[in-house]
């Protein structure tokens, strides 16, 4: 209740509020820094501890399976832009990249290769290297054309030319798709305990184990770290990007 100091009115803090005042929301809170016991009893789950665990995995597991569809995809994509050829490929890899339901893909792999780390990179990899691959074609093929030419009018190397012309001014478009890229994969990591990996999908697909409260706590934490990466490869791009196109952009 409210209390009176002299004409004021003092109302409570959410700092006084008990957590079970913000009903779901505050157990889940509560599960992440302080833990509960588990729905099948007998031990603690949740809490700090766990939660840096699964989210070191899931952080890992993503980074890994990035870097992998970044090596096999972008030169590539480099290779195709550069020689305008390949339209059709990049398309369609693009394309059959959204069609790829994640669980049947990880499933297949399970299938093939086993369960464990290298099963869960290789087919979140497949899933971030569309977007790579497209996104780098379309980038590097749409650099105008008369700054290549003029480049190879100065001498410079096919090479030469991808790295300090095209790149260059593809940056933004093939950083575009690294962020598609890692947002998927961030999200699709969420099911890798059906591989045998821990993360924080534990929480959300053990509901019989963590309740409510840790599924939603486990949906908010996946949720954050997407937006965490989002906004780290946003800088990467934005710090890669050349000082002329961050000028035309503004």
């Amino acid at each position: 209740m409210a209390t009176q100091a002299g004409d004021h009115v003092i109302a409570p803090g959410i700092a006084d509020l008990p957590i079970g005042a913000f009903g779901l929301f505050g157990e889940a809170f509560n599960f992440v820094f302080s833990g509960r016991e588990a729905e099948t009893g007998g031990v603690t789950v949740g809490g700090t501890g766990q939660v840096i665990d699964l989210a070191t995995t899931q952080l890992e597991v993503t980074v890994f399976a990035l870097a992998v569809a970044i090596i096999l995809a972008m030169p590539v994509g480099l290779w195709l832009g550069h020689r305008q050829k390949g339209e059709f490929l990049a398309v369609s890899a693009g394309n059959a990249g959204r069609a790829i339901p994640e669980l049947a893909l990880i499933a297949l792999m399970a299938a093939a290769i086993g369960v464990g780390m290298v099963n869960l990179v290789v087919a979140l990899a497949i899933l971030g290297i569309p977007p790579i691959l497209t996104n780098t074609f379309v980038g590097i093929s749409q650099v105008d054309r008369a700054s290549v030419e003029a480049a190879r009018g100065m001498g410079m190397t096919e090479f030469a030319i991808v790295r300090k012309v095209e790149l260059p001014l593809a940056v933004p478009t093939i950083m575009g798709g690294v962020r598609t890229a890692g947002i998927n994969i961030i999200a699709t990591a969420t099911i890798a305990p059906l591989a045998g990996i821990l993360t924080l999908g534990d929480f959300i697909i053990a509901r019989n184990v963590y309740g409510d409260a840790g599924v939603l706590a486990g949906a908010v934490l996946v949720a954050l770290m997407a937006l965490a990466l989002e906004g780290t490869l946003a800088a990467i791009q934005w710090a890669m990007t050349s000082r002329g196109l961050k000028l035309e952009r503004s």
